[in-house]
């Protein structure tokens, strides 16, 4: 077995040199909360690990509801769930990074842990997905900002390249009556893996008809997956509305059936979960000063 080696780069052209030199499997350690276990439990064997917390900015929350959010890609999930501005303006992306693990898991966690860890059921994936988050990368040829779903390719993959890595993680500005929201369902009331998960985001003009929305769900398929949201655009949310929703989240399933759900049940809870969390984001959209 190789031996480990680890390396604590403060400058973001470091680290890509670093990773980009590396001959043998690396892993880049944001947070740590997955990267830890799997080491301990076998599942991965990197002869090299490089974490990015000593990079400045790589850590911390800037920008306003006005002009977006900036958040660094190591970033804890108990930093976003005390950030007041950003829990009040995207509630739904701090709700779903504030469900990864325990509290003390919290205080290590990170979103570009969870997304990069790329497992279906990471909880926030969907949520900033369905937010219109992008990625910031740094790597050899310099930075690139791309959507925050093009990244997770498979389970456990990226489309990251050789040498790079996520430096941060934007939240665009809040524009009118706009509102997110994240559920998921588990088996047990609290510390548990999404069976699925759903985020939503809704935009509502002053008479509460949307105008614009997005909706992403997890663990129903290999990567997180878009739903159609024109069917609720134009509406009120109305019955009918909801009905068209479940049906469309229904259709974008591709589950696989395991000890935690059947395909059948995973299925039907991403219906039904869409509606609910459509509503949710719905009314705090129309609740928008």
């Amino acid at each position: 077995m190789p031996s480990l080696n680890y390396v604590a780069p403060t400058t973001v052209n470091d680290a890509v040199k670093i990773l980009a030199d590396a001959s043998g499997p690396t892993r880049v350690m944001s947070g740590g909360t997955d990267l830890l276990v799997q080491l301990r439990a076998g599942r991965i064997s990197p002869e090299l690990i490089v974490d990015t917390k000593k990079i400045p900015g790589i850590m911390g929350i800037t920008g306003s509801a006005a002009e977006g959010f900036t958040i660094g890609a190591a970033t804890t999930g108990a930093e976003l769930g005390d950030h007041k501005a950003l829990k009040a303006a995207y509630p739904g992306v701090v709700e779903a990074a504030n469900l990864i693990g325990s509290k003390q898991v919290q205080g290590r966690a990170s979103l570009a842990g969870n997304l990069c860890n790329a497992s279906p059921a990471a909880d926030s994936v969907p949520a900033v997905v369905a937010a219109g988050g992008t990625v910031t990368i740094a790597g050899p040829t310099g930075t690139r900002t791309v959507p925050a779903e093009t990244v997770v390719t498979a389970p456990g993959r990226t489309s990251l390249a050789k040498g790079e890595f996520i430096v941060s993680f934007h939240l665009p500005a809040i524009t009118g009556k706009t509102s997110d929201a994240y559920l998921r369902f588990i088996p047990r009331t609290e510390m548990d893996i999404a069976v699925v998960g759903c985020g939503v985001s809704v935009t509502v003009d002053a008479s509460g008809t949307i105008t614009a929305a997005k909706i992403s769900l997890g663990a129903v398929a290999p990567t997180q997956v878009p739903v159609d949201a024109s069917c609720i655009i134009g509406t009120k949310l109305d019955d009918a509305a909801l009905e068209k929703l479940d049906a469309a989240a229904q259709a974008m399933c591709n589950p696989i059936d395991d000890k935690r759900g059947t395909i059948e049940f995973r299925t039907k809870v991403a219906g039904v979960l869409a509606r609910r969390t459509a509503k949710i984001a719905y009314d705090r959209a129309q609740a928008r000063t």
